[in-house]
């Protein structure tokens, strides 16, 4: 494939390689460091064949290139309470499939899912896991 950078699946990019080449990563499953901002809990959303969906919400991670818009997707058939798992300023690693731009596939919004139109510029993290980081232990 052209244009994707040659790296290791357990080796992290950076967000301004997505943000670049979008199309190239799209379905990817990649590996990004950053810091959480703006994390927002969304309300509960209902799925096309009917099933609603609970606990899903949105955040920003940012590196020291870029920023990315992540969509955590709730739990869906099952009602449930549950706050982020995340909170901002949180450093994290996040382990995310992307959606580039005029995939003709769904993003998650504020407003549930969303169908991508041809012309609207979503380019989207889909979190499949997100593992803190420990802040490196500072000598006495």
């Amino acid at each position: 494939m052209v244009g994707v950078p040659c790296a290791s699946a357990a080796d992290p990019i950076t967000i301004r390689e997505i943000v670049d080449e979008p199309r190239s990563f799209h379905l990817k499953q990649v590996i990004l460091r950053g810091t959480v901002r703006n994390v927002t809990p969304l309300d509960p959303y209902k799925l096309q064949a009917g099933t609603m969906c609970y606990g899903a919400y949105l955040f920003y991670l940012e590196d020291e290139t870029s920023s990315i818009n992540v969509a955590v997707y709730g739990l869906c058939g099952i009602p449930t309470v549950k706050d982020p798992d995340i909170e901002d300023g949180q450093r994290i690693e996040l382990t995310a499939t992307i959606q580039s731009p005029s995939h003709g596939g769904y993003y998650l919004s504020f407003q549930g899912v969303k169908v991508a139109r041809d012309k609207e510029g979503v380019i989207q993290a889909v979190a499949d896991r997100i593992t803190p980081l420990l802040d490196e232990i500072k000598p006495q």
